[in-house]
């Protein structure tokens, strides 16, 4: 147990490097470092590190060897591979498919992404479909604003294997594999103990991008209940909040599923994970299950934040409404005096009297004046 003590320490980095992970030059994600770096479209080969591991320690080459002679170096002296990818095509990824012995169903599945997460298991692997997610950082949250950005990581665990295809930009693993090598012990315990470094790995990136999106929601609440003209509730912009619940959705995706692959990994003996590192999977269940809580609530929050506003909206639809009435009805009493004395009759009363129009008008500005206030002191005005 002495090997593994500090395991948490060592797969898990700060949290503020889970949301950054690399740069954006031209609209193009470019990650810094030797290791698994987004494949440039020029390189004939989606392979981005291959490396041989023995007694947790990777094991020096004058070359970068192939997934072939990799795989032959070890069947000759032991240790695992372990391969990393990036959005390989079919004919690319055919070879490694081919001498490594992997299903042509989760072969498919990694070549052509967008699944569910998920964990399937044959004979001699397990293959295993991790959604990542990356929160984009922005100054204000509008109704076209980005907040949350999905990759995938799929992974095949062999006895003597690991094999990694990415897709999307995020979820670099460069930073990862240098934190494994720099523990020869853990990593010594073969390609279980990778899986579980990425599935951590995953899992801490849905706690940082849950923090930050709880950032986002408390904004909007603020915005929604925060006091405006006379002390009402001044609401938002609806847009914004159904663009952030279509984000929580996405969010929702990727880390609902997961739930139970995790804790088939913690919970039923598997004959390739290791049995020291299978009690960790536990721990990464039980923080995605808080996630997935979280996400929940999100998603009945921002429901109840929406309702809100648009309650808001048809109060304050209705407060213009009362004070457009009041005001014709106030308009109303001149209106139907004028109508009357405005009528071409020979004999009607008052129209040759000295003090006629004095009396009209005063009686019509004393109407006014009376309804005004009577609509004022009921809160129509």
């Amino acid at each position: 147990m002495s090997m593994i003590r500090d395991l948490r320490a060592v797969v898990r980095p700060a949290r503020p490097s889970l949301l950054k992970g690399g740069v954006r030059k031209g609209g193009v994600r470019v990650d810094t470092g030797a290791y698994d770096t987004t494949r440039d479209p020029a390189t004939p080969s989606a392979v981005v590190d291959c490396a041989v591991y023995r007694d947790g320690s990777r094991v020096p080459s004058t070359h970068a060897p192939s997934p072939q002679e990799a795989m032959r170096q070890v069947r000759r002296d032991g240790g695992f591979v372990w391969i990393g990818l990036h959005e390989p095509t079919e004919a690319e990824f055919a070879g490694i498919a081919s001498e490594f012995g992997l299903h042509p169903l989760a072969v498919e599945d990694a070549v052509q992404a967008h699944q569910r997460p998920k964990l399937e298991r044959y004979d001699d692997s397990l293959f295993t479909v991790f959604k990542t997610i990356h929160y984009i950082e922005h100054d204000r949250l509008t109704a076209n604003s980005e907040v949350v950005e999905t990759g995938e990581v799929m992974c095949f665990t062999g006895k003597d294997f690991f094999i990694t295809v990415r897709h999307g930009g995020q979820g670099s693993l460069r930073a990862l594999r240098h934190r494994l090598q720099d523990d020869p012990e853990l990593l010594a315990k073969g390609p279980s103990a990778v899986l579980h470094a990425i599935a951590d790995h995953v899992v801490d990136g849905y706690i940082a991008v849950a923090d930050a999106v709880q950032d986002d929601i408390d904004e909007v609440e603020t915005e929604v209940f925060s006091p405006g003209r006379k002390g009402t509730p001044r609401g938002t912009d609806a847009g914004r909040i159904y663009q952030l619940k279509r984000e929580v959705l996405e969010f929702k995706r990727a880390a609902s599923p997961l739930l139970r692959p995790m804790q088939l990994l913690s919970e039923r003996p598997m004959r390739l994970i290791d049995p020291d590192i299978q009690k960790y999977f536990r721990d990464v269940a039980d923080h995605l299950a808080r996630v997935q809580e979280q996400v929940i609530g999100f998603d009945e929050l921002l429901n109840s934040i929406l309702q809100a506003n648009l309650a808001q909206a048809s109060v304050a639809q209705n407060e213009d409404m009362r004070k457009i009435t009041s005001w014709a009805a106030i308009i109303a009493v001149p209106t139907m005096v004028c109508g009357v004395y405005g009528m071409n009759f020979d004999y009607m009363p008052e129209l040759h009297w000295k003090f006629g129009y004095p009396v009209v008008m005063s009686v019509m500005v004393g109407l006014c004046v009376g309804i005004h206030r009577t609509l004022k002191r009921n809160g129509w005005l």
